[in-house]
């Protein structure tokens, strides 16, 4: 039986692996539909290190549609009876409490909400009833009625600086979900870097003060794999082909990233590329103990 106040309360870096059962990702959606290739990459990432397991069967992508309920149901609950035989430790990536309870029962250890709670009201509650860990993420999206071709043209403006708004925003929060009786020391805090958030300006100085939210007492979830400004970082630099960035190079800056989070202090970082992120977590674990 996992020890979740150990989890929650450790004290190096782990690395979370993606595990996005979707037809629509930006970056690997279709790749595990199939319930037994979703289970086989869901093993090789806890065999190339992956502490944690963040199984989503629903896109949020910008512009992406949602799923039926019915099909986010089956997609998860057929994930988690496959991979918690296995001693996998999961994370549910899912907005909707009914999915949420029927992952928890069937045995996964951790929610992970990207509205923070306040897209199903009844979320935080299942939370409270069971005995799980809760990430609360900072996002604007789907809440905010986002119009045009860019969902986050009416969504990315911080009055007060990003860091500043963000904070703000995600323990207002974290308010609401303990309120609804969610246990502090159950909670982690997640800046949300893309969601919201779709250039270099709004992202890096949520990375940099990453302190800010930690001074909080929450954990911090880190979670810029293959992020949109992680493509216009590459691009800036003229390191990108006539096509973009390759995955190849978003994972390279993605593992940077990873080192420079374990660096400050991160609880995990979210990462497709979990043979990449974990040697770069490795040192900056490393680092830490001897900074």
């Amino acid at each position: 039986m996992t020890d979740l106040q150990a989890l929650h309360d450790s004290t190096h870096t782990m690395v979370m692996g993606v595990l996005n059962i979707t037809e629509d990702s930006s970056s690997d959606g279709g790749l595990w539909l199939d319930p037994a290739k979703a289970a086989q990459h869901g093993r090789d990432m806890m065999a190339a290190g992956a502490a944690i397991i963040d199984i989503g069967a629903e896109s949020t992508r910008p512009g992406a549609k949602r799923v039926s309920e019915a099909d986010e149901l089956a997609r998860i609950t057929g994930a988690v009876k496959t991979l918690i035989p296995a001693g996998a430790i999961l994370s549910i990536d899912t907005t909707r409490a009914s999915v949420a309870a029927a992952a928890l029962s069937e045995g996964a250890q951790i929610i992970n909400d990207v509205s923070g709670g306040t897209l199903d009201a009844e979320l935080p509650h299942v939370v409270a009833d069971h005995d799980c860990l809760y990430i609360v993420q900072h996002w604007r999206g789907w809440l905010a009625g986002s119009k045009g071709a860019n969902p986050d043209q009416d969504t990315s403006v911080y009055e007060h600086g990003v860091l500043t708004d963000v904070h703000d925003e995600l323990m207002r929060q974290v308010d609401g979900v303990l309120a609804a009786g969610v246990k502090p020391e159950r909670i982690i805090i997640d800046p949300g870097l893309g969601f919201s958030k779709p250039g270099i300006e709004h992202n890096l100085p949520l990375l940099t003060g990453l302190e800010t939210f930690r001074a909080t007492g929450y954990p911090v979830l880190i979670g810029q794999s293959r992020k949109r400004f992680i493509s216009a970082m590459l691009t800036g630099a003229g390191t990108a082909g006539a096509d973009g960035p390759t995955m190849a190079q978003r994972d390279d800056v993605t593992a940077a990233l990873s080192a420079l989070s374990a660096e400050h202090g991160a609880w995990a970082v979210r990462v497709h590329d979990v043979a990449k992120s974990r040697a770069a977590v490795i040192a900056g674990n490393t680092w830490r103990e001897y900074a």
